[in-house]
């Protein structure tokens, strides 16, 4: 048995988990801290400064976590923020000096696979699986059954569909439209460069589908058991995306699942799930709480 930790920086929010790993995946700690590094990268092309000592702050945490929990294999992988920014290497010294090894700014092809990895294994719906990892700055689409038949990345995250189009608080039925309309745009690109339309179970990652799920299943609070593997009808996801995107932030806010650092984005996240099942003609999604994270950790 083997004591690992896997860290997944998104453009939202940075995740840990330490696990013990033989034949199967045994949590040890999970964590996320939302630190928005993504923050105003799709319109300056820089990560901010602020956002990069948030992410210091958290990461700081959790390497005292790891040396504490005795972890001997670390791997970090930071996704779209820093695929996209100009000082990318800015972040990757913090990363080195606050943790102790360097972060791997994964291809778009590579973060799909790793998904795809942590979301199927014990899943037990027919495959082949259109898998979805909708995250801050971009949306993995992965296809496959028993291996991986297609992959792409595409930039229609949460964070980055609201700053484009969503600046009103709610948004308006334009800004709505406008945002629909490229997320259709690209949802479409995407199911043709992968065989998305030909899957027979649609699974849903990260925690803009997490949240839609624990909103469609009326929680009192964020309960990752009850979420992990629940199916929740297009219908559901229609109604609830309708509800958060006429909802302003404060209104949000009060949902018992929510979490403070989603409830602006959440809107984006939700019209990102709710489009790629019009456009695959997905009657229902699987949401999983096992993903990208949990890919790290097998790769180790």
């Amino acid at each position: 048995m083997t004591r690992v930790a896997a860290i997944d920086c998104g453009t939202n929010s940075i995740r840990l988990l330490v696990a013990d790993i033989d034949e199967t995946l045994s949590d040890v700690v999970r964590r996320m801290e939302i630190v928005r590094l993504g923050q105003g990268v799709d319109r300056t092309g820089r990560l901010a400064l602020e956002a990069i000592e948030r992410t210091r702050v958290a990461l700081a945490s959790y390497a005292a976590q790891i040396h504490a929990l005795g972890a001997t294999q670390v791997r970090m992988c930071a996704t779209s923020a820093t695929r996209d920014a100009a000082n990318a290497a800015d972040f990757r010294a913090m990363v080195v000096d606050t943790l102790g090894v360097e972060p791997e700014v994964v291809t778009g092809d590579e973060e799909a696979r790793l998904s795809f990895t942590g979301a199927v294994r014990g899943l037990t719906a027919e495959p082949p699986y259109l898998v979805v990892d909708i995250g801050g700055g971009s949306t993995e689409f992965v296809v496959g059954g028993s291996t991986v038949e297609g992959a792409i990345s595409v930039d229609i995250g949460c964070v980055r569909m609201t700053e484009r189009h969503l600046h009103s608080d709610p948004p308006t039925a334009a800004e709505v439209a406008a945002a629909t309309d490229d997320i259709t745009a690209t949802v479409d690109r995407a199911l043709s460069a992968v065989p998305g339309r030909e899957a027979r179970t649609l699974v849903g990652l990260a925690g803009s589908v997490t949240t839609v799920a624990a909103i469609a299943l009326d929680l009192p609070g964020y309960d990752p058991g009850r979420i992990h593997h629940a199916v929740v009808s297009y219908d559901e996801v229609a109604k609830v995306t309708g509800d958060l995107l006429a909802m302003p932030t404060a209104r949000r806010l009060e949902i018992p699942v929510m979490h403070p650092g989603r409830a602006d984005v959440i809107g984006a996240g939700a019209l990102v799930l709710r489009v790629i099942m019009e456009r695959a003609a997905m009657p229902a999604v699987v949401a999983s709480e096992h993903d990208i994270l949990d890919g790290i950790a097998w790769s180790l």
